[in-house]
This record gives C-alpha cells, structure tokens and sequence, in this order.
C-alpha cells in the first residue's frame, strides 16, 4: 500500500577510522603505564611480604606458619590498614563492599592511600587479590591524565581504556579484557562493538605485552589431562557447576549482614583491627595454603592431593571463603576473583577426592566456574579463568554447559555487594 511520504534513507552511524588511530598511541600508553603501576606496587608487595613472612620472623626466633605469628600479622595487617583508611587523605577510597570491580573514576587525592592499603594488604596475607584496587588506582590517574592532555577524549573512555589495560596486564592476556568489556556493553551502542572496543584492546594488549616482558604469568593449575568420556561428563560439569554456585551464594547472603555488622563498629582502625584478627584465627585454622590472594596457593594443591582427604580440601575451601568474606566486608582493599579461584580449585580438588570417577581437570574447572560466576556475575570472565587454570582445550563444550547451568542458579540472586551509600562510612 503507497503512503504520502516515501520513507527517508538513514545512514549507519559511521565511526571515522583516523579516530580510532589516532586514539590508538594514547590508549597503548595507558595500557603499558597500567601494567607498570600493577608490576611495581606488586614487587613492593612482595619484597614487604618477604621481609615480615621470612626475614622478621626468622630474627625474632618465630615460625613463619606458628599460629601465633599468624594471627599477630594479620591482626597487625589490619591495624595498620585501619590507620591508613581513617588517617590519610581519601581514606583509601570508598568502601570496596559497596562498589563493582569497575566503579567511578577516584580523584587523585585518593590514589597514594589506596595503593598503600593495597600492598599492605598483600604483604600481609589477607585473603584478597590486587584487582578492585589497581584498577582503581589505574582508572583514576588515566582519566585525571588523559582528560588534562587529551580533554576531547571523554572520561568514559579513558575508564575504559584504563580497564582494559590493567585487565590485560593482570592475566597476560587482551582476551579477558575484550570479554569484561563485551559484557559490560559500555558506551555508545550505536558505534559497532568492535569500534568501541578497539582502543581498549589496544590498551588491553599494551599493556599485556608489557607485562609479560617483565614477570612469567601463569594461572594455571597442573591436573592430568581430560579426554572427553560422554554425556556422563557434562552430566558432571553441570551437577559440581550448579554445587559451587550454590556455595557461592551462601557467601552471597551472608555479605551484607557481615558488613552491617562489621559497620556497627563503628571505627575504621577498630573495624579492621578485629577483621585481621579474624582473619588470623581462620588462617591460623587452614594454614598458610589458605592465605594470600590464592594464585600461588592454588598451584599447591595438586602437590597435596596425595596427603589431603576431600574433606581436607572440603575444609581448604570453606575456610578461604570465609576468610574472603571477613576480608571483603571489613573495610580491607581487594578483590575477590582470585581467591574465589582458589576456592573452586580446591572444590574440584574435594570432588575429585570424593569420586576419582569424575575426571580432575573436569571437576576443577566446572568448579571454578561456578563459584566465580556466583562472586562476579560475569558469565565471560567466568569461563575464561576457567580455562586459565585448566587451559585444556577439549573441556569447553562441559565448562560452557557448566557455566549456563550455574548462570541459572545465581541469575537474579542479589551480588556479592552491599548496596550502601559509598559515602556512608567511617573515617569519610
């Protein structure tokens, strides 16, 4: 049927390519200052974390993993962690049980304070990985910096490219960083997905190129190779998948009501101060395995296996988890992808234990899955560090089965989150 007015040809919305080159040597910048920020303030980490786990414990006579030298240097941990959050300007920014893994740019002022939070966290032993922080950190000076050189460029972009640059250089990898980003499906959604993403990418790649010229990345846990056996197979992944998102939930429930409680204190310096001396108690309990940000103490377990009971590796993951959720709703500085990692490697490793029948890099990696799906909400990111610690190639088809089946059980669940004003506590 004829109408008045012929309809009126669009044309698509076109992003010039001299921009996206132009942006290109910026965001390469961006990604190789993120991966310097992240590599220095993790080798000052380290060198504080050897100098109080091995040179100052052997001087004074005490046994590194003694219970009693534990639970002092956590509790001490958090002392000195409360101190900086209440004392130094910013207060180590806002109060990480109330943001997202990316949250709103942080000013300037912010950044020297939580940077020294975050290497005391984890010199310390607290059980929390560098990611909330350090993104923080990069996010705040690339967006402070780029909009003083570059103010043409809007802020969400800088964000993104900052992001990108340190998910990069974290995982030695731009693929993490271009599935954080396709799921968060930021900007403008008339530009074409990959134009939004190409200067993030080329930061994301910046940045782990850098990284990996300075430091050997690698998350991966040793387990035997996986032959694929059948629908029984994928039968597992989803039945330990479903088992793991589960158990994250319960830790999901019980984050606000622990940080409600924790608030009640009503003092950072106090607040923390009881939080490290929970977390000393719990670590004295597991023992240094169950410590840290987890990476490295993941790759311990398989060298256990022959010594551990699946109840011990039962045991393993519900006092990290513990441990994570102490950590996180206390006031401490981190986040919590890596230790959630280790405590679906150590699940994996309790099923395994349980039923040999069930192959390990299946049980491991179906775990992973579900317990970090539960702790992000992010279905990509999920899969992806499943694969990095299990990098076997023919158990996708089981890991993507497990992770829709542990997408089921966590979607519209509330997140691992409290969500509080970022303003409303102590020491702002």
């Amino acid at each position: 049927m004829a109408t008045d007015q012929e309809p009126v040809d669009q044309d698509p919305f076109r992003v010039p390519v001299l921009d996206l080159l132009r942006l290109a040597v910026p965001a390469a910048v961006v990604g190789i200052g993120c991966a310097l920020t992240l590599y220095a303030l993790s080798r000052l980490a380290g060198l504080l974390e050897g100098w109080i786990w091995d040179d100052l414990s052997a001087a004074l006579g005490v046994d590194r993993n003694s219970a009693l030298w534990i639970i002092g240097v956590l509790t001490a941990t958090g002392l000195l962690i409360g101190l900086v959050v209440r004392y130094v300007p910013g207060h180590a920014g806002p109060d990480p049980a109330t943001q997202e893994l990316v949250a709103a740019p942080l000013g300037l002022r912010v950044l020297p304070g939580l940077a020294l939070a975050l290497v005391l966290m984890l010199a310390g032993g607290v059980s929390l990985g560098p990611e909330n922080p350090i993104i923080g950190i990069n996010v705040g000076l690339a967006v402070a910096l780029g909009l003083r050189f570059l103010p043409k460029v809007k802020a969400n972009v800088w964000l993104a490219i900052a992001v990108s640059g340190t998910i990069g250089a974290m995982f030695g990898t731009p693929v993490a960083a271009a599935l954080l980003l396709s799921e968060l499906d930021a900007g403008d959604r008339r530009i074409p997905l990959w134009d939004r993403l190409f200067a993030p990418l080329v930061a994301a790649t910046a940045g782990a190129l850098t990284m990996l010229q300075l430091e050997d990345l690698d998350l991966s846990v040793q387990v035997p190779a996986y032959t694929y056996g059948g629908l029984e197979d994928l039968g597992y992944a989803i039945a330990i998948a479903v088992g793991a998102a589960a158990v994250g939930l319960v830790a999901v429930y019980l984050f606000v009501p622990m940080h409600r409680l924790f608030q009640r204190i009503g003092h950072p310096v106090l607040m923390l101060t009881a939080g490290g001396l929970l977390l000393g108690l719990l670590g004295a309990l597991g023992g240094e395995v169950t410590l840290f940000k987890g990476l490295s103490q993941m790759q311990e377990l398989p060298g256990l296996a022959a010594t551990t009971t699946a109840l011990g590796f039962l045991a393993m993951a519900g006092i990290k988890l513990a441990a994570l959720l102490v950590a996180a709703t206390s006031g401490f500085r981190g986040g919590r992808i890596f230790p959630a990692l280790f405590v679906g490697v150590a699940l994996g490793f309790a099923v395994h234990s349980a039923w040999d029948a069930v192959p390990l890099a299946l049980a491991v990696g179906a775990a992973v899955v579900g317990i970090v799906v539960a702790a992000t909400r992010n279905g990509w990111l999920s899969l992806f560090m499943a694969v990095a610690v299990v990098p076997q190639v023919s158990l996708l088809v089981g890991l993507v089965l497990a992770t829709l089946a542990a997408w089921l059980v966590v979607t519209n669940r509330p997140p691992l989150l409290d969500p509080v004003s970022p303003d409303a506590r102590p020491g702002s």
